[in-house]
């Protein structure tokens, strides 16, 4: 049935070029980039005599395993499952459809996505149903609405536009590659010196026709999956335009009414914010330098991304896994790591408030349609940037809308929107108030870092369990986050935000780089829990890199487990996404609070017992992992105010994308199929005993459950 329904941190991956030099320590040139996340700390390779050389020395690799820790005893063992090992790896910025939207599963299974919906053809060709996927123009000139007065429909959509897509690769060679990045298969490398576009950045691309059909994009038609191409904003109030939401729009299988019909609208009259300045004259459809990125896909049955469309068939694939926030890349790291979003605090840990150009306002600049008054990746010049929200307070630039619709879903939302009295919460992409050696970042109005928190979180849980973590961010480099030329992703560590955890050198040392997780897994001293990150190069990030470097990034590690006999047999890596980058999806979204669910996003879980192309309908998002966590470990919830507390699923069998118990996130464990005969293995010390007849119990429970979601 047919459904209606930066960067963050772009470092200085310099995408306008990379110097390098087999002879020389290579460096890179910050890019002055207009549409992508800020490149928040400048991270430049040190030289000997400079400030700081002393700590840049040659990365030492040392396992830090329990007893290094002074775990008191190490509880990692004792599971609910015969999962002893998890392996988060989180690629960057590519929604469902946009990755999966034509892949076909093994027979006997079925899928949600533009193919099966009719909305395009496997060849690309627009399908008999692709006008659900046609985008609107609208008007919003006067307060911010989170779904505008739509006018009418694209006759053709805004040309493509080269965004900050790298005009020649990063490297020149693949042996210049393989100096400064360790994370590919050797047969990989070459993707590292290929695919720029060969054109400026910011201009129409003339590698796409024009005009383009008002349908989804399929880049396989006009470029190689090899090819660097654009990206598109990705920011929380402009998502929430982009994915239209109105109650008005609801229907039994769209409750939340979300049309997903303003992409390319919202990208080509706002972009990725103001930072408080006023808009370029002339402004045109490519101001923004995005076009209609958006409605980009790749075309997985004309072979793109053959790696995950190969495991999605051996594995396990959920077609309803969601970015947990709408937006960007720090907020989405912070709910993986938070189970909620993170405020603006006072050094003892209560709320405060933020330098007021750092306060969002996407209240249209008077004479604008939908140009927002603050916000933006930050700007020394304006001393904006608007990236914070008081989102229980009605009356704040933009939260009364939201809050109206919230309020008038057909089920309460969790915690009535999760915000605290006069709480500014990070919404987009601030810098963590960490460095990686413990130290306070710098604070003040031009500087765009959220102060340090306390808030509870993931790692601080298992460690008070005595359950071993670690975050593996590849570039960290010892904490100096120097590591294969600066590209560290200091916004996607959640753990850089904590004061608990940054402040005490054994919890710090749970942040390891990318040769320690190969030595670990070699060496069979994997932690319980790991949560992997490649650096800029790998991530797949549109525009800075490339969906085919993240497969070879997850491909590495993916062949090292099953390499390993000891690990493959206990050991789960899931593979996913922080968030859908701006590009659009055809799934259904349940909004859980004020911060989202936002769009689908790609799932795949290899694992011993996960085997056999199963494509999963749960409904789950970022936090489902931390609730995979505390099912398997037997351990409670992060903190009361966490969406781990949100109920399993119940689903009607025949539509079982949308709870029937909204707001609810599965907890992954219907991602595997384990034997009838385990027996949970439970530790004996205090409160890990206390969870002994949970953790038994948890296999009745999941059995219920499932016989709930299939006879709703």
């Amino acid at each position: 049935m047919t459904r209606r329904q930066r960067r963050k941190w772009i470092s200085a991956i310099a995408l306008g070029g990379l110097l390098f030099s087999q002879f020389s320590a290579p460096w890179l040139y910050a890019a002055n980039l207009t549409n992508n996340d800020a490149a928040f700390r400048a991270r430049v390779y040190i030289r000997p005599g400079q400030k700081g050389y002393d700590a840049a020395k040659p990365k030492e690799f040392k396992h830090k395993g329990p007893q290094a820790l002074n775990l008191r005893q190490d509880n990692s063992g004792y599971t609910a499952t015969p999962i002893k090992h998890v392996i988060l790896i989180i690629g960057e910025n590519r929604t469902f459809d946009h990755l999966f939207g034509t892949y076909t599963p093994p027979a006997g299974q079925n899928v949600w996505n533009i193919l099966s919906e009719g909305i395009v053809n496997a060849d690309g060709t627009p399908g008999p149903n692709s006008a659900l996927a046609q985008q609107w123009q609208a008007t919003d000139t006067t307060t911010f609405s989170n779904s505008p007065t739509k006018t009418t429909l694209y006759t053709n959509l805004p040309d493509m536009n080269t965004d900050g897509a790298p005009t020649v690769a990063h490297f020149s060679t693949p042996a210049q590659a393989e100096l400064i990045e360790p994370a590919l298969p050797l047969t990989d490398y070459t993707e590292l010196a290929n695919g720029g576009t060969a054109q400026p950045g910011h201009q129409v691309d003339t590698r796409f026709p024009s005009p383009l059909p008002n349908a989804p994009i399929d880049l396989n038609a006009y470029i190689s999956y090899d090819d660097y191409a654009s990206s598109p904003v990705h920011r929380f109030f402009q998502m929430w335009q982009q994915t239209d939401c109105n109650v008005g729009n609801s229907t039994t299988q769209n409750p939340s009414g979300c049309l997903n019909d303003l992409f390319p609208w919202v990208e080509t009259t706002i972009g990725a914010g103001s930072n408080g300045a006023a808009p370029p004259t002339p402004f045109t459809d490519q101001s923004t330098g995005e076009g209609s990125t958006a409605m980009q896909y790749l075309n997985m049955a004309k072979g793109d991304a053959p790696y995950f469309n190969q495991l999605a068939q051996q594995y396990a694939l959920s077609d309803n896994f969601h970015q947990s926030v709408m937006g960007g890349t720090g907020a989405n790291h912070i709910m993986l790591g938070f189970g909620t979003a993170v405020y603006y605090a006072n050094s003892d840990g209560t709320p405060g408030t933020p330098p007021s150009g750092q306060i969002e306002n996407p209240n249209p600049q008077a004479g604008t349609n939908n140009y927002y008054t603050q916000d933006g990746y930050g700007s020394t010049a304006t001393k904006g940037g608007g990236s914070y929200v008081n989102c229980a307070d009605a009356t704040q630039p933009g939260v009364g809308p939201i809050q109206a619709y919230l309020a008038a879903l057909p089920y309460d939302v969790f915690n009535g929107g999760n915000c605290l009295t006069d709480a500014y919460y990070l919404v987009n992409n601030y810098n963590p108030g960490y460095l990686g050696n413990g130290t306070p970042a710098p604070l003040g109005a031009t500087q765009f870092t959220i102060p340090p928190t306390r808030q509870q979180n993931l790692g601080l849980l298992l460690t008070k369990h005595d359950i071993s973590w670690h975050y593996y961010g590849e570039g960290w480099d010892n904490g100096t986050e120097a590591g294969e030329n600066g590209t560290f992703c200091n916004i996607c560590d959640p753990f850089l935000y904590s004061t608990q955890i940054m402040t005490n050198p054994l919890l710090r040392a749970n942040n390891e780089d990318i040769e320690n997780l190969y030595s670990d897994i070699t060496n069979n001293t994997l932690p319980a829990v790991s949560i992997v990150k490649p650096d800029g190069y790998l991530d797949g990030h549109p525009a800075s890199s490339k969906t085919d470097l993240f497969e070879g990034f997850c491909q590495k590690i993916v062949t090292m487990v099953q390499s390993n006999p000891a690990v493959w047999a206990n050991t789960a890596v899931m593979i996913t996404f922080d968030e859908g980058g701006g590009f659009w999806d055809s799934g259904y979204i349940q909004p859980i609070d004020f911060m989202g669910d936002g769009t689908r996003i790609p799932l795949i879980v290899v694992s011993h017992y996960s085997q056999g192309g199963r494509v999963v309908h749960t409904y789950y998002d970022h936090v489902s992992f931390d609730k995979f966590v505390e099912a398997n470990w037997g351990i409670e919830t992060i903190a009361d105010n966490t969406r781990d507390n949100l109920p399993n699923p119940v689903a009607h069998g025949a539509d079982p994308y949308v709870p029937l118990n909204s707001p609810a996130i599965g907890d992954l464990m219907d991602m595997f199929v384990f034997p009838d005969d385990y027996s949970p293995q439970v530790a004996s010390r205090g409160s890990h005993a206390a969870k002994k007849q949970a953790m038994v119990d948890l296999p009745k429970k999941q059995a219920m459950a499932d016989v709930l979601r299939s006879h709703g």
